[in-house]
């Protein structure tokens, strides 16, 4: 394997950055898994995203890190990697996060350092380096991740109203507030097992490169786990009260069945996705479920349009952060 001499302080200062991105991914996508709870009134902001950042830290004993490895060996030759295309994909990934979050647009933190990856690796060295079976599923994973999502919350939703047809309104909304804790949990969990590892595997594939660690390890080192997961954790607590606001109440109004439903079945997908090492956009599977619960509601109930810049939100992600990637790396190699 061919290495590229970096500076201890570089692959300091870089390690910082990805951690900074990781706590952005928390703090951008705590909506996720909180909208829901928040939005029916199950919990208080403040309890909602400490219940949250909890269960992403607490997913570091329950997944293992097939993402991880996904995105530290398997999107892009790390042969070739140096701080150079790190600091290009994490840029390129934190400014898309900014921009998103200033707008209230439910986009992927995922799919962004995906793109980020490829922009910065294109710009040194073209298309060679591209793993592309692995870049295929997780694009894939973009229509995937929602229609699953979609699918599996609007079956839950139609399974629910079976049994508990000749129950009372007020009695099933009671339930579903109690039942709602267990599936904003699992989400939670999902959320926490699929995006850290996605860090992970950034500060896995920089070691890699930096000659700190082999390619061949199956596991990168302990103190990268567990900073990935507590500065998720971390950027969950602050939250990102913005989107919550898209995903709790603008695309359709949830009660507490709803959001039970809709957490669940996104669950269900992120548990999947992170079995099979596929980093997928917790966002796009939340999205997806809670369309799928208002369209079995009442279809006219979802706000169709907000979907459509959503979608295109999503389809311009990598494309948006592989060009600003490719830009920084340019930048940085006359600057740094």
């Amino acid at each position: 394997m061919h290495t590229v001499p970096i500076a201890l302080g570089v692959v300091m200062l870089l390690v910082a950055l990805a951690l900074l991105f990781d706590f952005m991914n928390g703090f951008h996508d705590a909506a996720n898994s909180i909208a829901t709870v928040v939005s029916t009134g199950v919990l208080k902001p403040t309890q909602a995203v400490a219940f949250a950042a909890f269960f992403n830290v607490v997913a570091i004993f329950v997944f293992h890190l097939q993402v991880a490895a996904t995105v530290g060996k398997g999107i892009v030759d790390p042969g070739i990697v140096d701080q150079y295309v790190i600091f290009g994909a994490l840029v390129g990934a934190i400014a898309w996060n900014i921009f998103t979050w200033w707008y209230g647009i439910p986009s992927s933190s995922s799919h962004a350092l995906i793109g980020g990856l490829v922009g910065a690796t294109m710009a040194k060295a073209g298309t060679g380096p591209l793993v592309f079976a692995g870049i295929f599923k997780t694009v894939a994973f973009i229509f995937i991740s929602p229609m699953l999502g979609f699918l599996l919350g609007s079956l839950m939703l139609v399974a629910v109203s079976w049994i508990c047809r000749r129950q009372s309104p007020l009695r099933v909304d009671n339930l579903f507030r109690r039942l709602q804790l267990v599936s904003a949990g699992l989400y939670s969990l999902g959320h926490g097992g699929n995006d850290a590892q996605k860090t992970i595997g950034v500060i896995w594939l920089l070691l890699i490169a930096a000659g700190h660690v082999s390619a061949a390890d199956k596991l990168p080192p302990f103190w990268v786990i567990w900073s990935c997961y507590i500065a998720i954790g971390m950027g969950t607590m602050l939250g990102g009260w913005r989107i919550v606001k898209t995903m709790g109440q603008r695309i359709t109004k949830l009660k507490p069945v709803g959001g039970f439903c809709a957490e669940a079945g996104g669950a269900a997908t992120l548990f999947l996705a992170s079995y099979l090492g596929i980093p997928v956009s917790t966002t796009h599977t939340i999205t997806g479920a809670i369309f799928g619960v208002g369209s079995v509601r009442n279809a006219s109930a979802v706000r169709w349009g907000l979907a459509g810049h959503i979608i295109t939100a999503w389809v311009f992600t990598i494309p948006v952060t592989a060009v600003i990637a490719a830009a920084f790396y340019g930048l940085s190699r006359l600057v740094l």
